[in-house]
C-alpha cells in the first residue's frame, strides 16, 4: 500500500483495523493538501486526516473502503527485540509499489529528531534498504509481525546507504488509539512553562546555578495546575524588586531530569491522575514535592 500525497511526493503506509484507518509518518502527509491511499489491490481510495503526533512523527488517516478489502497488520512488540534478528520492510521507494526488502536489526536504542524538534528514542536501526518513499512503512519480524514504521534514513544523500530507522511499534501502539479517538496525543502534563533548555545551560555556565546541576526551571505555573498544586515557585521578583529564579525540577520519581526532552519523556510514562514525587533545586537546596498529573490547560 502507498500514499500519494501530491504529484510531486509518495509515502507508505499499513492498515490498522477494518474501519479504514491506516498509520503513517506526520512528515509524509505534513505538506498535502489532499491524500490517497493505494491499497495491494491497485484501488485508490481519498483519505481524510484523523489526527496527528508530530513530536512523534505519526500520523492517522481513514479510508472508506469496504472491510472486506482491508487486512490489518498483525501488531507485534518491540521490547524483546535483539539485535542480528531478520527483519523486513515494505514500502514504495521511488514509487516503486509492494517492495519489500530484507535485513537485520543492526542497533536499538537510537534517537532520532522529530519535525517538531523533540526527541524520538528507542528507534530501532535497521539495514534493510529504507529509502524515500518507504517512510511510514511497516517494518516486521520474520514472523511478519510489525515490530516498527519505517521513518528515516541516515544517510548525507538521502538514499540508502545502510542505515535506517524505525519508531518502535510499542510507541505506534501507545499512540495511534488516542489519535483515532481525540485526534492528538493525551500528555499528562504538570501545567506550567518552562525556561529554554539554552538558557538554564547559560544560568550554569554564569554560576547563577550550580555547575553540577541539571533539570528544568519554572518560568509560570498555571493557576490551578499540578505545578501550582504542589507548590513549585516560578520566577519571580521579590519585594525588593531583584530576580530570584524558579525551582529546577531535577527528578520526576526515579527518572533524572536533564532537559525538556526528559521531562517530556518522564510524564509520557504515566497517565493523567497519577500521582508522582518531584525533586527540585530552590535557593541551592533539594526539596521533594509531590502532586497529581493533569491534562494540559493550555493556558496561562
Amino acid at each position: 500500500m502507498n500514499l500519494q500525497k501530491t504529484p510531486q511526493g509518495s509515502g507508505s503506509g499499513f492498515i490498522w483495523d477494518r474501519k479504514g484507518h491506516i498509520v503513517t509518518n506526520f512528515h509524509v502527509i505534513q505538506k498535502a493538501d489532499e491524500v490517497s491511499v493505494t491499497l495491494a489491490d491497485n484501488s485508490t481510495w481519498k483519505a481524510t486526516y484523523v489526527g496527528f503526533a508530530p513530536s512523534k512523527d505519526l500520523a492517522v488517516l481513514k479510508i472508506n473502503a469496504p472491510s472486506e478489502q482491508l487486512r490489518p497488520i498483525k501488531v507485534g512488540a518491540s521490547t524483546d527485540l535483539q539485535v542480528g534478528q531478520t527483519v523486513l520492510a515494505i514500502g514504495n521507494p521511488f514509487g516503486l509499489d509492494q517492495t519489500l526488502t530484507i535485513g537485520i536489526i543492526s542497533g536499538l536504542g537510537r534517537e532520532i529528531i522529530s519535525v517538531t524538534g523533540r526527541s524520538i528514542r528507542n528507534v530501532i536501526q535497521t539495514d534493510a534498504a529504507i529509502n524515500p518513499g518507504n517512510s511510514g512503512g511497516p517494518l516486521l519480524d520474520s514472523s511478519g509481525l510489525l515490530i516498527g514504521m519505517n521513518t528515516a534514513i541516515y544517510s548525507s544523500s538521502h538514499v540508502y546507504a545502510g542505515i535506517g530507522y524505525a519508531v518502535p511499534v510499542d510507541l505506534v501502539s501507545r499512540f495511534v488509539p488516542q489519535l483515532i479517538r481525540y485526534g492528538v496525543i493525551q500528555i499528562p502534563s504538570l501545567n506550567f512553562t518552562g525556561v529554554d533548555d539554552f538558557l538554564t545551560r547559560r544560568l550554569r555556565l554564569n554560576n547563577l546555578l550550580p555547575r553540577d546541576s541539571h533539570g528544568v526551571m519554572v518560568r509560570n505555573v498555571i493557576p490551578g495546575g499540578a505545578a501550582d498544586l504542589a507548590g513549585l515557585e516560578a520566577i519571580r521578583l521579590d519585594n525588593k524588586g531583584n530576580l530570584v529564579l524558579g525551582d529546577l525540577i531535577m527528578q520526576v520519581d526515579q527518572m533524572p531530569i536533564s532537559d525538556a526532552n526528559d521531562l517530556l519523556d518522564a510524564l509520557e510514562a504515566h497517565k493523567v491522575g497519577d500521582e508522582v514525587t518531584l525533586i527540585v533545586l530552590r535557593n541551592n537546596q533539594k526539596i521533594k514535592l509531590s502532586t497529581k498529573l493533569q491534562e494540559w490547560k493550555n493556558e496561562q
